[in-house]
């Protein structure tokens, strides 16, 4: 299967960068390039791509607003970019829809991967960014349980326990002790009952809803 990409940055050089490494690879095209987040939603709507990687600052429409338009209308994975890593960014990134959050000083294979990785149902944060989250989850607490909650099963809750920790499929399936393959089942049924678009946004909500705190 040919990954669809479309790249969104206002630098030329940055953008073509990123479009030059993606489509050196076999199994991705750039199916379309955007200097703004008008353009890049514009792009979405168009080439309906499997993911787009969004610059969070560009002028006319920012990478946020562009995010929360793409996860609202499609089922296009984002990816955000930015040289920057504050806290606010990765909140309004995450809650906007974002599968990924990468700066761009990241790794030519590192960027290929954030995007076969969010293609393939899952979620990934610069380890720097995932620090940051969590240490802010330290400080500020957690909110009450949603009552969202009450409708998963004793093992789904577990299941979200092991997401929100940060463990893979094969991870949760050596601890629950059952196959991958139903791990996958739990997984799906975790973001279907809470209203979840993947698993980034199931560990915001194993924090959030006070089932995980960090450290445990």
């Amino acid at each position: 299967m040919t990954i669809r990409v479309v790249v969104a940055d206002d630098q030329e050089l940055v953008r073509g960068g990123f479009a030059m490494i993606l489509s050196a690879q076999p199994d991705i095209e750039v199916v379309a390039e955007a200097g703004d987040g008008a353009a890049a939603l514009e792009a979405v709507r168009a080439h309906a791509p499997d993911v787009v990687l969004l610059d969070i600052r560009m002028p006319r429409m920012d990478g946020i607003e562009a995010a929360r338009a793409v996860c609202a209308e499609t089922d296009t994975k984002v990816v955000m970019l930015t040289t920057f890593d504050q806290d606010d960014y990765v909140y309004e990134a995450l809650h906007a829809g974002a599968s990924g959050f990468l700066l761009k000083d990241v790794r030519r294979d590192d960027l290929v991967h954030a995007v076969r990785v969010v293609v393939a149902g899952d979620s990934l944060l610069a380890p720097s960014v995932a620090r940051r989250l969590v240490s802010d989850f330290t400080s500020r607490g957690t909110v009450a349980p949603s009552a969202l909650l009450d409708t998963l099963t004793a093992r789904e809750r577990e299941t979200l326990v092991l997401l929100g920790r940060g463990l893979s499929n094969a991870e949760i399936a050596a601890e629950l002790v059952v196959s991958e393959h139903t791990v996958k089942t739990h997984v799906s049924s975790v973001l279907s009952k809470l209203g979840l678009r993947d698993r980034i946004q199931a560990v915001i909500c194993a924090y959030e809803t006070g089932l995980i705190a960090p450290g445990s």
